[in-house]
Order: C-alpha cells, then sequence, then structure tokens
C-alpha cells in the first residue's frame, strides 16, 4: 500500500522533535499516514483481538473492559511501512542511537465500559534517567479510529517525565495525594485515523472512561536503545522466511526470534495496579 511519504526528516525538524519530547514527554505527529493506511491497521487489530481473546493468556488486563495484547510484526500488512517511515526511523536514530531495537508491537484496547485508570507511568524510572536525564525508549502510538471525548481519550501530563518521588507505588504510580499536580496538567488526546504520535512511557498518564458503543485501540511501537534490557517482556517473533524477505534495514533494528512457525502469544507486560481501574 504506497501510503507512506518516505522523504527524509532534516535534522533541525528532528532536533525540534526531540525536544518537544524532552519538555512534554509526547510529541503529536498528524497526518503521518493516509486513512486508508490507518483503516486497514483497524481491520487488522480486529481479527488479532478476536483470535487473542480466544485462547488463555492471549490478552491481560489493563482495568476493567481495557486490554493489551502484543502481535506478531508479520501479521500486520502495514509493519513494514511503520518500521520504515523516516520519523519512527529519524526520531529513533536520533534519540536512542544508530543501533536502536524495536522490541514492542502490541495493542492497547478500551472497550464500550471501559473506566478511568489511575495515573501511572509505564516503567519505573531508569537509571539513566536519574542520572543524566536520558530517555532511553520511546512509543510511538496510532489510532485506530477518529477519537470522540466520548471514547476515553488518552490523557497525559505533559513533563512529568522526570517526576521522581520516593513515594511512588513500585516506581510507577503516584499516591491520591499528588493527583492534583497531574489533573492541572493534563491534556486530552483525540487523533484522527492516519495519525501517530511517540512519547515516553514515564510521562505521567492514564485512559479515561469510555462511554461510547465503539472500541478504541491504539497500537503501540516500542522501541529501544540497544543497552535496554527487555530480557522480562514478550520477544518478538518471526518466521524465517518472512524475516528473510524483509529490508535489511528493518532487520538489522529488529529485537527478536526467528521460528519455522508462529505461536500464540502468551502475553507477559502485565501492570497490576491498572487491573481494577478507578
Amino acid at each position: 500500500m504506497t501510503t507512506v511519504d518516505h522523504s527524509p526528516v532534516s535534522p533541525p525538524e528532528l532536533a525540534a522533535l526531540s525536544d518537544t519530547i524532552h519538555r512534554d514527554g509526547i510529541a503529536g505527529l498528524p497526518s503521518a499516514f493516509a486513512r486508508a493506511w490507518g483503516q486497514q491497521l483497524a481491520e487488522d487489530v480486529a481479527l488479532l483481538f478476536d483470535e487473542a481473546r480466544s485462547h488463555d493468556g492471549g490478552t491481560v488486563s489493563r482495568g476493567p473492559n481495557r486490554y493489551y495484547f502484543a502481535a506478531h510484526p508479520q501479521r500486520l500488512r502495514g509493519f513494514v511501512d511503520l518500521a520504515t517511515h523516516p520519523l519512527v526511523t529519524g526520531l529513533s536514530g536520533h534519540m536512542l542511537g544508530g543501533d536502536y531495537q524495536i522490541v514492542e508491537v502490541a495493542f492497547d484496547v478500551p472497550l464500550p465500559g471501559a473506566v478511568r485508570q489511575p495515573w501511572h507511568r509505564d516503567f519505573p524510572l531508569p537509571p539513566e534517567t536519574k542520572t543524566s536525564g536520558r530517555l532511553s525508549s520511546l512509543a510511538f502510538n496510532l489510532t485506530t479510529v477518529d477519537v470522540t471525548p466520548a471514547m476515553g481519550p488518552f490523557e497525559i501530563a505533559p513533563g512529568t517525565q522526570f517526576d521522581d518521588f520516593d513515594d511512588f507505588r513500585h516506581g510507577m504510580f503516584p499516591p491520591r495525594t499528588r493527583w492534583p499536580r497531574y489533573e492541572a496538567l493534563r491534556q486530552r488526546k483525540c487523533p484522527r485515523l492516519g495519525d501517530m504520535s511517540v512519547r515516553t512511557g514515564l510521562a505521567i498518564h492514564r485512559g479515561t472512561v469510555n462511554v461510547s458503543d465503539r472500541m478504541r485501540p491504539v497500537m503501540v511501537l516500542g522501541v529501544v536503545a540497544p543497552e535496554v534490557d527487555t530480557s522480562d517482556a514478550h520477544m518478538l517473533s518471526l518466521t524465517r522466511d518472512y524475516h528473510r524477505q524483509l529490508p535489511a534495514a528493518v532487520r538489522r533494528h529488529l529485537r527478536c526470534s526467528v521460528v519455522e512457525q508462529l505461536a500464540p502469544i502468551s502475553q507477559k507486560h502485565s501492570i497490576e495496579g491498572l487491573v481494577m481501574g478507578v
């Protein structure tokens, strides 16, 4: 599908986006893909979500009526388009180094009736961020629907990625006494089909209440600096034939296993503090 502009992103543009991520924790990348590409992604995730729910361990809870599941990259028709998008390759190289690694292809799926999540970050502050302020991972997010306020939009508190307090539970969940800070800063995001954003999972954020009659899947492409240890997470798997056919520029940035046949994924990325919602 020829719906991706592969024009290179200039160094000044990359530097400006990097500055925005360091300042706010997130940067919007509107119309990164054509709507037709986004619709194809929506069709793929609908099929994959049904498959994931059909076997034990295929999804994990992120709160009532809210699910997460990792997916095999080759099951997405647009994976190569995404992995070679100039904003993905440019920002990953600029911020994480030339040997950055793609380690996550997954979806968060708030269904109708999903409740508000507690304010949280996706993982504790890593040592390199604590000591030098360096961000060593990025999450590229792509909506599969035109998000409306009724669909439980993502909320983020810009500039909170460096908050470092001893009272964060598991290093991820601020106590309710700190919530007024995040309520005051919060921004609600309502992207449209084809839009992409990039953020650090350290910025404090939450999903909100989905009072619509539609689910709101969002794709997560996780990218890390080469030294980041992801051994406790699900590793990407690709079949030997698919891996062989990938462009060399994509293969070198994949942290994956190569197998003869794909197997159903047993999910690992559970965040216990999100299970109940608020």
